[in-house]
């Protein structure tokens, strides 16, 4: 999903900048470098700082607007360090990432950074979705472009990599239906009723407190399977029926 979400530098002034942005996205995994009228060539400057990250240089895209660099995204976020006179909606960083990496399983994701000297006009704000604003010590709020990018960029990776993380554990645990922990109840009340430890027509709390014991601790298919496994061997020892050694 990184690769659906493009870094967007409009007017950018210094080719050291350039070089350093590309750096601080391939640190995060992303790739997608786009350059709106840069005011800098790609020289050897912007090569030497890119620090191994020249393959994001030589494959950037160039436009010769922001509406061109965004036009096939469907989520566009702007980055904004001072108030606008039109206000509009705004994201954390941290919301920003998770944001981003939710909707770029569905279309392309812009983070758009504006010029050194004066960010991105109110024109070009207001193709955005939503501004995002780094809240920096309002003493000294001096971030250097490849700065802002790479606190950005790391906001996205943190949000793909639990995003990854949570998939894997949908992906790997598999739990038992309401219907076969129902199953499993019947036959847990069986089970305690043949060894008497509950009164067939007294249950009592003790199987209300059960349930509440296993739907707390929510087993897994595979435990569940085991748990039935060992009431069937009890009810097997009961009825004289001892599974061989």
């Amino acid at each position: 999903m990184l690769d659906q979400i493009k870094i967007v530098l409009v007017g950018t002034t210094h080719s050291g900048n350039i070089g350093s942005v590309a750096r601080a996205m391939k640190t995060m995994g992303l790739s997608q470098l786009c350059l709106v009228q840069p005011k800098a060539e790609l020289d050897g400057h912007a090569y030497a700082l890119s620090a191994g990250a020249s393959e994001l240089l030589s494959q950037a895209e160039h436009f010769d607007s922001l509406a061109q660099a965004v036009a096939d995204c469907g989520l566009v976020v702007g980055t904004s360090a001072r108030s606008r006179t039109l206000s509009w909606p705004m994201l954390e960083p941290r919301a920003l990432g998770e944001l981003a990496v939710k909707e770029a399983g569905s279309h392309p994701v812009a983070l758009v950074f504006g010029r050194e000297s004066n960010g991105l006009s109110n024109e070009e704000l207001q193709l955005c979705n939503y501004h995002v604003c780094i809240p920096a010590n309002p003493d000294y709020s001096s971030l250097n472009l490849a700065m802002a990018v790479q606190i950005i960029a790391y906001e996205v990776r943190v949000a793909a990599l639990a995003q990854a993380v949570h998939a894997d554990a949908v992906d790997a645990v598999s739990y038992p239906t309401a219907s076969q922990m129902d199953n499993f109840y019947q036959h847990l009340e069986q089970t305690l009723d043949q060894t008497g430890f509950i009164i067939r027509q007294h249950p009592g709390l003790v199987m209300t407190k059960l349930k509440r014991l296993f739907n707390r601790a929510r087993p897994e298919e595979a435990e569940y399977n085991i748990l039935r496994g060992m009431l069937t061997s009890v009810q097997k020892r009961l009825a004289g029926n001892e599974p061989q050694k």
